[in-house]
């Protein structure tokens, strides 16, 4: 009877044992699985950040920057706001003076279906 109660316990320190090592193996690979998590997560974000600060360069080159394209539009709308002065200025005098011609220069004459009839 000794030796069966001595091999029971042994039985059961053994499947205690086993049951540890499961344990433990489980232990190991969930965080391993975590470690695994991380490092994909952070190599995601600098992937993302990479492909990003491509974007923009590629962005800028092609378009050029927002600030530059402002700039470039208000120089534009002044010089041709001088060019329209200018101009204005050049022509004022003979447009008035055709304006004032045309006004002035006045023809009467009978319309062509005036019928006189005394």
């Amino acid at each position: 009877m000794a030796s069966q109660s001595q091999g029971i316990h042994q039985l059961l320190q053994a499947e205690k044992r086993a049951k540890d090592k499961l344990e433990e193996a489980k232990k190991r690979k969930n965080k391993r699985l975590r470690q695994a998590k991380e490092e994909a997560i952070a190599e995601i974000d600098q992937y993302k950040l990479k492909r990003e600060s491509d974007f923009r360069r590629i962005q800028t080159s092609i378009m050029g920057s927002q600030g530059n394209l402002a700039v470039k539009i208000d120089e534009q709308t002044v010089e041709k706001m001088q060019v329209y002065n200018s101009n204005f200025q050049t022509y004022k005098e003979k447009v008035l003076q055709e304006l004032l011609e045309l006004a002035y220069d006045v023809k009467p004459e009978l319309h062509v279906n005036f019928k006189y009839t005394l």
